[in-house]
C-alpha cells in the first residue's frame, strides 16, 4: 500500500496520456537531451560530459516498467559509454549523424515497429527518428524544427531532468508510475 503522501505528483492532459501509451522503446539523444548540449574539453583534449542523475533514474525505471531505452547519438565519447554502461542501458548506436536507420535496425533487433515508439530529439539530427515515433518530444532548449515537430516540450532543459520528465510521461501514460512509486518506497 502506498504511504498517504506519496501518492503520484504528475498530472498530465489526458489527450497527452493517450498518444503517448503504447511505447515499448524510447530513442534519445546524447547532446542537448541527455546533457547541456555544450562540449567540453581538459588540458589535454578530453571529451567531458555533465550528466543528471534524475535522468539516469528515469531510464532506469523505464527498463523496470519494460520500456526499453535506445540511445542514438552523432558523438561517441568514453564517458557516455561509461555512464551508459552504469545505467545498464545496452542498446546504443554511437557517433552516426543519419540516426533513422540506426532506429530502425533496433526496433527490428527488439521485434518493435514505429507505433510503439517514443523519441526525444533537439536539433535537425533527430527529426526523422522523431517524425517516425508514435510520440515525439523535445527540451525546451531544442531548436525550432524540433520543438515544432514535438507532441511535448518538457518544463526541464536538457541535460536538467528532461529525460526524466519524458521517461516520467511514458511511466504514467503506460500506467507504470504509481506501481514503481509504491516499489521504491515500500
Amino acid at each position: 500500500m502506498t504511504h498517504p503522501d506519496l501518492k503520484p505528483a504528475l498530472h498530465y492532459p489526458p489527450e497527452l496520456l493517450l498518444q503517448a501509451q503504447g511505447i515499448r522503446v524510447a530513442f534519445l539523444d546524447v547532446d542537448g537531451v541527455l546533457t547541456d548540449g555544450g562540449l567540453y574539453f581538459s588540458e589535454h583534449g578530453e571529451t567531458l560530459k555533465r550528466f543528471n542523475t534524475l535522468d539516469g533514474h528515469g531510464l532506469k525505471l523505464l527498463m523496470q516498467a519494460g520500456i526499453t531505452p535506445v540511445v542514438i547519438t552523432g558523438r561517441d565519447s568514453l564517458p557516455l559509454r561509461k555512464r551508459l554502461a552504469a545505467l545498464g542501458v545496452t542498446h546504443a548506436t554511437f557517433g552516426t549523424e543519419d540516426k533513422l536507420p540506426a532506429a530502425q535496425e533496433h526496433l527490428r533487433r527488439l521485434g518493435l515497429d514505429w507505433s510503439q515508439a517514443a523519441a526525444m530529439g533537439d536539433d535537425w539530427p533527430d527529426l526523422p527518428v522523431m517524425q517516425h515515433a508514435a510520440f515525439a518530444c523535445a527540451p525546451p532548449n531544442a531548436h525550432a524544427q524540433a520543438l515544432a515537430m514535438a507532441h511535448h516540450v518538457t518544463a526541464q532543459r536538457g541535460g536538467e531532468g528532461a529525460a526524466r520528465a519524458f521517461c516520467d510521461l511514458l511511466l504514467v501514460a503506460g500506467g507504470h508510475y504509481a506501481r514503481l512509486l509504491s516499489q521504491q518506497t515500500s
